[in-house]
């Protein structure tokens, strides 16, 4: 009762509050974040949200996203981040960066892994993400007939876990050349179990029984991977052997400064970065090649920019990309309209005010930036994929844009996923025309991440002569 001043739609029932609702549109292939904005739109910047006996905040306020995402005084919540410690039994992604509610101990952990994530360290490792970008293209080069029908997701997909092995902790995966190997399975495997802890007794229904067990021994390949991984690196920097620069050497020259030794966090910041690492880049640049395929102006526009940035070099310096300031625009527009990461959230622990509203304490704030990104309010036209709009000339969004988060909390990966993006998009570019296959839709699956629900499937095509050099 304490919580029914606060603007919201009609509970479907006392005890279950909107989760029947939200439970059909999940079930009926539709978008949750969807049923948000509209909920947004009609009940303004503060809606509550019951789900059996808990109660969340949707909040849409700029100032108050300010307030508690630029802030280091406000905590994550448990009740979201707490069923990712594991999944089915399964320590999962514990209590890594993404997951610790724990302020003290995030800030320990983040302390170790920024040096290995920064601008400065990451300039250094342009090459790999050339050499895994350009094994793209020559697979692309295969395919690109006019005719066989490519499933662009997949390869992304792909591509980004071999990134990220290779660059954060010098594993060798091949997966774009080798259709059998078992981690492309595994993350997705693992992807879905994180959504199935939505549902609280999933795993006990005899028809999910082997469903929850590829789940567990998915979580546990990604975990044995890293421990061996992470054993082989200590053991070759205590012994002085010749060892690669990548993020995982960085991490461990960190750790050893700051005496750090809690191995099951490390192994659960191995987890996240696969994961966060392979699936979120991947899925923007799914949705950049769907929405360019559908705006040939801004296709054309970015076209233009990378034959005059880029020409025909086959590698790409660290210096062009700053220069490659349309196809940021184009990558930042894309994560207006279809942020991978959608949302996060802050705990209130004592009772406050927001919007004119009081909102008693104990309660989660939910800000989500699909719902922010596509309101009128804060975007003029939102749903047309424009550009422009995060042009040098352009206002800048005021906290209303926020696809890697904002504040202390921020994304710790993001200027890698930047970096990645803008190399795999300017190599397509350079190379290839490509077109969506008809009956393709703009429809959002979500798994944990958004992602394109028809997989971008294309016809590609080799771009004139604009053939890369060696």
């Amino acid at each position: 009762m304490k919580f029914d001043h606060i603007p919201g739609p009609p509970r479907d029932s006392f005890f279950f509050g909107h989760y029947p609702s939200l439970r059909k549109v999940m079930n009926n292939d539709g978008l949750i974040h969807q049923t948000f904005l509209e909920w947004s739109e009609t009940y303004g910047h503060v809606v509550r949200i019951n789900i059996l006996h808990n109660v969340s905040i949707l909040v849409t306020s700029p100032e108050t996203l300010k307030e508690f995402l630029m802030s280091p005084n406000y905590r994550k919540d448990n009740l979201v981040f707490d069923r990712m410690y594991g999944i089915f039994g399964e320590r999962c992604l514990g209590k890594g960066l993404l997951t610790s509610t724990d302020n003290d101990r995030w800030y320990k952990q983040r302390r170790i892994f920024d040096p290995a994530f920064s601008r400065t360290y990451l300039m250094g490792l342009m090459g790999t993400f050339n050499e895994k970008a350009e094994t793209l293209m020559e697979k692309l080069a295969g395919l690109a007939d006019g005719k066989t029908e490519v499933s662009m997701l997949d390869l992304m997909s792909r591509l980004t876990l071999d990134v990220i092995a290779k660059i954060a902790f010098g594993l060798e995966i091949n997966s774009l050349e080798d259709d059998r190997t078992p981690f492309p399975k595994a993350i997705s495997t693992v992807m879905k179990g994180l959504i199935s802890t939505r549902e609280p007794f999933v795993r006990f229904y005899p028809r999910n029984w082997d469903y929850v067990k590829d789940v567990q021994e998915s979580v546990r390949l990604l975990r044995r991977t890293g421990k061996e991984c992470i054993e082989l690196r200590r053991k070759a920097l205590e012994n002085g052997e010749e060892i690669p620069v990548d993020i995982l050497t960085q991490i461990l020259k960190s750790a050893a400064l700051e005496e750090y030794c809690d191995e099951e966090t490390m192994l659960d910041n191995f987890v996240t970065f696969f994961l966060a690492g392979q699936d979120t880049t991947a899925n923007q640049l799914g949705f950049a090649v769907m929405l360019l395929s559908h705006a040939p102006d801004v296709l054309e526009k970015a076209k233009a920019e990378v034959d005059d940035i880029i020409g025909s070099k086959r590698d790409i310096d660290y210096d062009d990309l700053s220069k490659l300031q349309y196809v940021t625009q184009v990558l930042k527009e894309t994560l207006r309209l279809y942020p991978t990461a959608p949302g996060t959230s802050r705990l209130v622990e004592k009772d406050t005010v927001i919007e004119g509203i009081k909102i008693p304490a104990e309660v989660v704030l939910i800000f989500n930036m699909y719902v922010m990104g596509r309101m009128g309010e804060f975007f003029q036209n939102p749903l047309d994929f424009n550009p422009d709009r995060f042009s040098p000339e352009a206002p800048k969004p005021y906290y209303t844009y926020f696809p890697f988060s904002l504040g202390p909390r921020s994304c710790i990966g993001q200027i890698f996923a930047q970096m990645e993006a803008k190399v795999v998009m300017a190599k397509l570019l350079q190379r290839y025309e490509f077109e969506l296959v008809p009956g393709q839709s703009f429809k959002i699956m979500d798994t944990g991440s958004l992602r394109p629900h028809d997989g971008v499937v294309c016809r590609l095509t080799p771009r004139g002569n604009t053939k890369a050099s060696k």
